[in-house]
């Protein structure tokens, strides 16, 4: 198959796609500091590529990717205030969860509206988000015709770096690392590690140094295959399952959202203030303090 990015199709072809797959990826991450050796926007990156990949190779079309993702509130800002610290510009493209999964619904109800069978929601970044898209997919479903499935694109790195199924993620060490040294060589520059990883810095993973690109090949066509399975899933469960009525407008989205999601929005995990840390307060001049504190929804003007 050749082209499969939405963004650069004509209309024939981008009508050629859809009538053999109806099937459609949206891709997540955002672009945050992966070490030192790592372009910003790694999680995007590996997430589009790898949904390109399984559309060349299962069918489908890959819509463009959304940088946009969420941080600095809560445990996300505790996390970076240890991993990677006080520096001149945090280089985030982030926003916080209310703005993201919103975003996120309006991106299904346009797949819903246009007839897509089956959407892949595939996020490259982690930490809680991907567990909150989870339940945004599982409580929108009965709304949509289209049949959904969403999962951090670690979980589809099955055997994971060592083939022992125990790494299928990290955060800018030997797995992320691997993955985008296979995808875009170009991105990533090992020489930038420094002779102490002990320092980590840039929240730089601590095993980097074992970093291989034949293994992040290895591991691309592991997610390659396991998309290709879940695809296949979808648009069978499609042709089988009762369909909803498809959401189409924007007031259909609009009240999807007040009446089913923003009352479940609090129990999000993006949404509370830590992580289960023990010291989950951060200094009064952390860089990360500004937008540390999560919101209440109830009565909050911005939903």
């Amino acid at each position: 198959m050749g082209k499969v990015e939405w963004e650069r199709m004509f209309p024939d072809e981008l009508e050629r796609a859809f009538n053999v797959c109806p099937l459609l990826y949206y891709t997540y991450g955002l672009c945050e500091p992966h070490g030192p050796q790592n372009a910003l926007g790694l999680d995007a990156l590996k997430a589009h590529a790898i949904a390109c990949l399984a559309a060349r190779e299962h069918g489908g079309i890959v819509a463009p990717v959304d940088y946009w993702h969420i941080h600095e509130l809560g445990g996300y800002a505790l996390w970076s205030e240890r991993t990677i610290g006080q520096v001149p510009h945090s280089w985030l493209t982030a926003v916080p969860p209310w703005v993201h999964f919103k975003n996120v619904l309006y991106q299904i109800r346009q797949a819903d509206a246009l007839g897509f069978h089956a959407v892949i929601l595939l996020t490259g970044h982690y930490g809680p988000n991907w567990e909150d898209l989870n339940t945004l997919v599982g409580l929108v479903q009965p709304f949509v015709s289209a049949r959904l499935y969403s999962l951090p694109d670690f979980q589809a790195n099955t055997p994971g770096f060592a083939g022992d199924g125990h790494s299928g993620g990290d955060h800018a060490g030997r797995v992320e690392t691997s993955l985008l040294w296979a995808l875009m060589p170009e991105l990533v520059d090992i020489g930038r590690v420094p002779e102490d990883t002990s320092s980590h810095p840039y929240a730089m993973g601590a095993d980097v140094l074992e970093s291989d690109r034949r293994i992040g090949e290895r591991m691309v066509a592991d997610e390659v295959r396991y998309l290709g399975e879940r695809a296949c899933e979808l648009l069978a469960a499609y042709d089988t399952a009762p369909h909803s009525e498809r959401l189409v407008t924007f007031a259909q989205t609009e009240a999807l959202w007040q009446q089913v999601v923003w009352p479940r929005l609090k129990e999000f995990k993006t949404m509370q203030p830590s992580w289960g840390w023990d010291d989950d307060a951060l200094a009064p001049d952390s860089m990360w303090r500004a937008n540390w504190q999560v919101p209440d929804p109830d009565g909050a003007p911005w939903r």
